[in-house]
């Protein structure tokens, strides 16, 4: 039997990540169609913001992989491709969270750039993001085929045929793109399955979404701060090379373990809510100082030039003070983002770890 039994509505109303993704994607339109000064997005622009070209992936511009895909070349396109998310989005969202939404989305994105940069044999510049929305469509049939959403086959039928209609109805459309993203959230979403299935015999918790997502963060932070700036660090064959990547690796398992154990323990949420305040905070002063100068703080200040001018130069004059309040801008932050789960916490005589373990046990993979 399906967990997911609500068939009245094929619509789901965008959640958070959704909301989000779509919000910069209409943000990063408007921004490139004013320097462009016309109805459509100019080649030019597209490519000095981000497109995928022909040698992006030969000379190392990964950053493209994931910058295409927040840029469209008209209305229509823009359109077209927000619908798409905003129609798959929210039921892959409300069934699987915003985590492993935004992992299939990331991965289906990258996936379909590869795909489309293999098929391409000629010059090309591509933009949109359709490679990383077919991947949504291939996650939610994983899903219906896991038999764990209750959508039916006719929705797969009407919804695929039109994305494999619109990807070879024009020459103009990337149709490689949308086959490598489809087939890189049908594969994402079964290793996902397959994750959490063995994940109840290493972790006691199930993690809820904020956990999830703001690990994420600080990871991927710490290791953007470890690998920066780094140009003569030895290879990967050497024992150096190898080093920092495992001692990397471990850190993380650890600390994932140790979340897991302090949510199992009473108070435990509450804990894991100031512990990520801290390290937020911590992260942003580790950045600073880490940073050559502060955003902004690159080319020359000159004192005056109204309020905003004085402020951004007593900013710049005391680093360390600048940070400093950064990081407390943060750490308060946190704490008002996940003041519900800090109350919880604090309230918390030993339900929550409870219920948290139940979910595990509970729970047979996504």
């Amino acid at each position: 039997m399906a967990i997911y039994q609500d068939r009245r509505w094929l619509f789901e109303r965008p959640q958070a990540a959704t909301f989000l993704l779509i919000t910069a994607n209409i943000f990063v339109f408007g921004l490139c169609l004013r320097h462009s000064n016309a109805t459509a997005i100019w080649p030019d622009v597209l490519f000095l913001n981000g497109a995928m070209y022909s040698h992006a992936i030969e000379r190392h511009e990964y950053w493209r992989l994931i910058a295409h895909a927040f840029l469209h070349a008209n209305l229509i396109h823009l359109a077209t491709n927000m619908f798409c998310l905003a129609l798959w989005g929210g039921l892959l969202e409300k069934r699987v969270g915003s985590f492993y939404f935004l992992t299939i989305y990331l991965c289906s994105m990258i996936a379909g750039a590869v795909v489309s940069d293999l098929h391409h044999s000629q010059p090309y510049l591509a933009v949109g993001a359709s490679g990383a929305i077919s991947g949504v469509l291939g996650a939610l049939l994983c899903l219906w085929i896991l038999d764990k959403i209750d959508l039916s086959a006719n929705f797969f039928l009407v919804n695929i045929g039109l994305n494999a209609a619109v990807a070879m109805s024009s020459p103009r459309i990337d149709w490689a793109a949308h086959l490598g993203g489809f087939a890189a959230g049908l594969i994402i979403c079964t290793l996902i399955d397959i994750f959490e299935r063995l994940g109840r015999f290493a972790f006691r918790c199930k993690f809820p979404e904020f956990v999830k997502v703001n690990g994420f963060i600080l990871g991927a932070t710490l290791g953007v701060l470890m690998w920066s700036d780094e140009p003569a660090a030895p290879g990967p064959g050497s024992v150096e090379g190898w080093f920092p990547l495992l001692a990397y690796t471990g850190l993380g398992l650890a600390a994932i373990k140790l979340v897991d154990l302090l949510l199992s323990l009473k108070k435990g949420l509450a804990i894991i809510v100031v512990a990520f305040s801290v390290a937020n905070a911590g992260s942003m002063v580790l950045a600073g100082e880490m940073a050559p100068s502060l955003p902004g703080c690159a080319s020359p200040l000159r004192e005056g030039g109204g309020l905003v001018g004085t402020l951004v130069y007593v900013a710049c004059s005391n680093r360390q003070i600048t940070i400093a309040i950064f990081a407390a801008c943060v750490l308060g932050a946190t704490l008002l983002l996940y003041s519900q789960e800090l109350v919880r916490g604090i309230k918390d005589v030993g339900f929550v770890g409870a219920s948290l373990r139940a979910e595990r046990e509970r729970r047979q993979g996504i």
